[in-house]
């Protein structure tokens, strides 16, 4: 692995000359970023998956969905359609990709949609639904819409400010377009970090004046749900069942139902996995299936002893006020 990191590293600087290029254009107005006359709310990360992007859309929906007509606009990783896509009622998770689907799944009322090209999609929706405001799912790098409002989420055990470029490290984006945030939030903490803690990490992150630095932690459910059937975890106790995943880091909800003390085999794959027939077959072979609600939206209709388990955001401290704050002075500028 070492040897392989040593070869990696000379594309790792391409890599990297190639991004910093990319964003000294923008700051330059070389390359030109629009603005709307609608709040945005940008939440994105500058690594590659697993920071908790879409239980931050979530926790926005749930703080904001009554008292704002909402929307949210992605661009539908591996979907197989093309173009503008809004979601309704015969949406499908191969036309809107696993994650938008399983946001319009839960939250029906609002406004889902999916585009690569992000400025037309905010376009599509300023014309169709008018919403109040937008939330621009897994964006931070995409510069070509300039957002009201940036969330920047990165996590306890690998920040951005400790990683390298792809490939050798996660970054996609360099560690200093971390100052285009408004909110950093470190995701993933242990729920018995520190306030000394919280002030080291802050400062490592080299935050500016201007920046807040919040964290917050990963919650499960203690329920499994089905399409039929609500499960106590406690019900599993003394069984055996199989976890899959299909997300870029499993290892908080591993260590969650190992916690528990459950007994479990864990069949991993990668972030958004297309699963094929054989690998269906395999796990319709098995007596009983645990798997994240991201992965359950591609398996559900293939699967009958499948379950999952819903995750949210807990913000610690104050956090959660500090951001709902910076929301609610966002949103009376635009009035």
């Amino acid at each position: 692995m070492w040897f392989l990191r040593k070869m990696a590293w000379p594309i790792s600087i391409l890599y990297g000359l190639v991004v910093y290029l990319r964003n000294r254009l923008y700051d330059l107005n070389l390359l030109k970023s629009t603005s709307f006359d609608v709040p945005i709310v940008c939440i994105g990360n500058l690594s590659v998956g697993g920071t908790g992007k879409t239980p931050m859309i979530e926790f926005l929906i749930l703080k904001l969905q009554g008292s704002f007509e909402l929307a949210v606009l992605s661009r539908g990783y591996k979907r197989k359609s093309k173009g503008f896509q809004m979601a309704d009622k015969n949406s499908t998770v191969t036309q809107l990709g696993d994650e938008p689907f399983q946001i319009y799944r839960k939250f029906p009322s609002v406004n889902v949609a999916v585009d690569v090209d992000r400025t037309n999609g905010v376009g599509q929706l300023n014309k169709i639904v008018h919403p109040d405001i937008i939330l621009l799912d897994d964006a931070f790098q995409h510069r070509k819409i300039k957002p009201s409002l940036s969330i920047l989420l990165t996590t306890y055990d690998l920040r951005y400010d400790k990683d390298t470029y792809l490939p050798t490290g996660s970054l996609r984006d360099s560690k200093y377009a971390a100052e285009r945030a408004d909110i950093i939030v470190v995701t993933k903490c242990r729920d018995t970090i520190t306030q000394d803690e919280m002030t080291v990490i802050t400062n490592e992150v080299k935050s500016t004046e201007s920046q807040q630095v919040l964290f917050s932690t990963l919650v499960y459910d203690n329920e499994l749900c089905s399409k039929d059937d609500v499960l106590s975890l406690d019900h599993l106790k003394g069984s055996f069942f199989t976890l899959v995943t299909g997300i870029a880091k499993p290892g908080p909800l591993v260590k969650f139902l190992r916690d528990k003390d459950l007994k479990f085999e864990h069949l991993a794959f990668a972030d958004h996995h297309n699963f094929s027939s054989s690998e269906i077959t395999l796990l319709q072979s098995k007596t009983l299936l645990i798997t994240t609600e991201k992965d359950y939206v591609r398996l559900k209709d293939s699967l009958e002893n499948l379950y999952y388990i819903k995750v949210a955001h807990q913000f610690l401290a104050n956090g959660e006020a500090v951001l709902l704050e910076a929301i609610q002075s966002m949103i009376k500028s635009y009035h």
